[in-house]
This record gives C-alpha cells, structure tokens and sequence, in this order.
C-alpha cells in the first residue's frame, strides 16, 4: 500500500462468473452496509487529531480489522507507532490493551496462566492481555522466539490453550504489532513462518517537512500525545460497525481474471532470481481478501486490478526473502515485488 492510497478508478471487469459467497443486493446498499462504512470512514480522521501523515497505516489497520488479520507496523523511533495504534483504539468502541514486549517476557505474561487459589485450593486461569480486542504488540523483535511464538495460536486460531483447555478470543480480534528496522542489538527477528501471520505490514515513513512543521505546531499548542481524550479524540465506530464491514466485504465480487492476476503475481516471485523464497498460496489469499476490504472501503462491490496493485506492496512484501547474494548487491523487496508486478499483464 502507497504511503497516501488513492482510490482506483472503477473497472467494469469480463466474465460472467466471480469469486464471492452471495451476490450483493441490487440498487442501493441497505442501510447498514452505509452506517459501517461511514464509521469506519470516520475512523481515519478521527486519528488525524491525534497522528498526522500516517494515512495508509491507518487504512492498513481498518483493513486488517475487516478481514479479520493482523498488521505489522515497522518504522524508526520516534514516527508515531505507538500513538498511530492508539489512536485507532480510541476512536474505535472495543477493548484495547498494550504489551512491552522485552527479553524477559514470558508466554504466560502474553497469553495468562493458571494460579493457585488459596481460598478454594484449585488453580484457576487468570486471563493474559491477549484477551482483548485490539491488542498493540509494542517491539515485538525484542522478545525471544518462545515468548513471540506464544501469539501464534491465537492470531491462526483465535483462542489460548492453558492446560489443554481452548479459550476462546473476544470478536474482533487483531494483533498490531511493533518493530524498529534500524536496532539490531538485542532483537529477535520474527521468522518467516511468524511474518506469514500477519496480513499487511505498512512502513510508516519520516513525515514530509510540512507534516513535520504540522506536528511541532501541535505540540507547541499543548498537544499532549498522553491524553488521546483531551485532543478531542472519541469513538466514533463499534465493534459492530467492524464485523457490519467484515460479512459485507465478503460479498465483494471478483472476475476470474482479477482473480488469475493475484495469483500470476504470486508465481512471479517465485520464479524470481533474487528470491529465495517467493509467496506462497495463503500470500495469494491473503491478497485477495486485503483487495477486497479496500474496494469496500471505497464504495465499491468489486475489485479491479488497481486495488491489487495499491494493496500488493503492504500485503506480499515481508513474505518474500531475498537471497544472499542480491543482499549483498543491495537489492531492495519491493523492487523486486515492484518488477513481478510489472511482469504480469494487467487483466482488461
């Protein structure tokens, strides 16, 4: 996803049969399609009173919200990860709660764990910060794999095993997380199997100078990043407003050939001579279903080949692994996305 998403323009697409459970209602959308859209909408300049120039993570978040995923947000300190998350979580009506991930994080401190009770002389389980509806993962590259591996089960499977007992997670669930690009020392990489978790990851750049002049402003009018409520931030969208969103964009129509052309794009990459991994059948997938939150957001009961292409980069960039050899040449992901994409003829 572009760091400012436009909106592609529409496509009238061919063929008479697409990918979708149902066909959406004819004439107007009903009432509550509208209602959903409007307050998710409603999200993103709610968050600009607190965070400025963050749009396409913004959108990213919304749109892992909506196909029920999960985000990775990665960028240097000091551009507003923290606050970006939340900021959405205050103009969302739903439960939020916030991890520090650091070395000596344990699975039981992520996920809860079973305590002995004195009173009735049984364990019982005390429920983890995971049992939330939006739960931001801050430096989740500074805890070890076993601690990071805990999240698995419950961003595949929406639920926790204590005990061999599964507990399920509230609805909607989603895990943003959080990781600096430029400290190494002290980290823990996620693997490639932990990365494949995460829907969308969007990088969130060093604002423009006039965003930048836009955030001192702020700050000097008594801007306090602190207190979200007295910048003027509420909530403006529920949790029903999200799974509102979530069944419609599954009735979001696609044509065959919008379909072929995700997964030509998959096979690209792996064909690529400066991967040695490309995207795999769930990449595909996951691109289908990113494609489909973004047409919705944007009126639209279809996807065209522009929405592949603006979702592409956020979606399939951090599943994809260079080899060696173009790291040592200084080869950059998303030139290479950049040229798979490029390979691939556009469907009319």
């Amino acid at each position: 996803m572009t760091d400012h998403p436009t909106t592609p323009a529409p496509s009238t697409g061919t063929g008479a049969t697409s990918i979708g459970t149902s066909h959406p209602p004819s004439g107007a959308r009903d009432e509550r399609d509208e209602r959903a859209r409007a307050a998710l909408m409603a999200v993103r300049t709610e968050v600009g009173k607190a965070v400025v120039g963050q749009d396409a993570a913004v959108a990213g978040i919304l749109i892992a919200l909506l196909c029920r995923g999960h985000i990775l947000l990665e960028g240097v300190p000091g551009v507003a990860k923290t606050l970006l998350v939340r900021s959405v979580a205050a103009a969302l009506d739903v439960q939020t709660k916030r991890v520090q991930f650091t070395p000596d994080l344990m699975p039981g401190d992520v996920t809860g764990s079973l305590v002995y009770d004195n009173a009735t002389s049984e364990f019982s389980f005390r429920e983890g910060p995971v049992f939330t509806n939006l739960l931001l993962a801050d430096e989740i590259n500074r805890t070890p794999p076993k601690t990071q591996a805990s999240l698995l089960e419950a961003m595949e499977e929406r639920q926790v095993s204590v005990d061999g007992t599964p507990r399920r997670l509230p609805t909607p669930f989603l895990v943003a997380a959080t990781q600096n690009p430029v400290e190494y020392e002290g980290t823990y990489p996620l693997p490639e199997a932990q990365l494949d978790r995460f829907l969308l990851k969007a990088v969130l750049p060093l604002p423009p100078r006039e965003d930048e002049i836009s955030v001192i402003s702020r700050h000097a009018a008594g801007f306090d990043p602190r207190d979200l409520a007295g910048a003027g931030l509420r909530a403006v969208a529920s949790a029903e407003d999200v799974e509102a969103g979530a069944a419609r964009v599954r009735h979001v129509q696609v044509s065959p050939e919008v379909a072929a052309y995700i997964v030509d794009i998959a096979r690209a990459t792996r064909s690529s001579p400066s991967l040695s991994l490309g995207v795999s059948p769930r990449g595909a997938t996951a691109l289908l279903a990113t494609s489909r939150a973004w047409a919705w957001l944007n009126g639209r009961t279809f996807v065209t080949p522009d929405d592949v292409k603006s979702l592409a980069q956020a979606t399939l960039a951090h599943r994809l692994s260079l080899r060696p050899e173009a790291e040592l040449e200084g080869v950059a992901v998303s030139a290479v996305l950049d040229a798979a994409i490029g390979s691939v003829p556009v469907p009319r």
